[in-house]
């Protein structure tokens, strides 16, 4: 049983001047609690202020763009002939690059599908729960379990001759790596940000690393029959 002297009914305001106190919070006080390194701030004024600026910026950012360059619109449709290759358009390009190595519905269904439901459900294992870094506990085993699914995974890309998918995973594995191999007591710097870093950021950065390759390679790499063409001689 805990001493009962660890809860005593206080009027305050502040939660860190009485962290095992139970506090009444009177009508003219705010529970936020005051702190000087903000870690975490309220969703309320706070993030939701800085969100409407980030979309404020951005579609004045959109705005100024679209006045002062022009979309780059092709000649008419001609139903009479269609264009090799016929391209989807750019925000579907990386879909359309893995058609070119699965079946449709692995690539347009069960990959996409997978990487969403992993970004949704991944934050709420218990390994995550605090959205810590992914390499501050269990790294030996967690080390193992990455190493056996990278290993398994590029084979996979491998025998498909998926190359373009290959060089980005191995990329962000380096990275992970170089994190899981620093010591976050003496990290600092840019080390130090990857050693914070959760699983759910890893699975993200990974998803649009592959995304942005994609999309640029089915934009500019791609000519007729889909071949592989060099963008300054197509």
């Amino acid at each position: 049983m805990s001493d009962p002297k660890d809860f005593v009914a206080v009027l305050d305001s502040d939660a860190r001047r009485t962290p095992r106190r139970i506090a009444f919070i009177t009508k003219r006080t705010s529970p936020q609690v005051r702190v000087k390194d903000e870690d975490r701030v309220m969703t309320y004024p706070e993030v939701f202020f800085r969100a409407a600026v980030a979309i404020e910026v951005l579609a004045i950012a959109l705005v100024v763009i679209s006045l002062r360059w022009n979309a780059p619109l092709e000649e008419l449709a001609n139903p009479m002939h269609t264009p090799n290759p016929a391209k989807a358009p750019w925000y579907f390009l990386g879909l359309q690059e893995l058609l070119h190595y699965f079946p449709p519905v692995v690539a347009g269904v069960l990959i996409p599908g997978l990487v969403v439901m992993a970004l949704i459900i991944i934050p709420y294992f218990n390994i995550n729960v605090e959205a810590e870094g992914l390499w501050l506990r269990n790294r030996s085993r967690r080390l193992r379990i990455f190493g056996l699914v990278v290993v398994v995974f590029c084979i996979f890309l491998a025998v498909f001759d998926v190359w373009v998918a290959l060089a980005p995973t191995i990329i962000v594995a380096a990275f992970m790596l170089l994190a899981a191999r620093t010591d976050p007591q003496t990290a600092q710097g840019f080390q130090q940000w990857l050693v914070r870093k959760p699983l759910s950021f890893w699975i993200m950065t990974w998803f649009l690393v592959e995304l942005f390759v994609l999309t640029a390679i089915g934009t500019f790499f791609r000519g007729p029959g889909w071949s592989w063409v060099l963008p300054w001689r197509a």
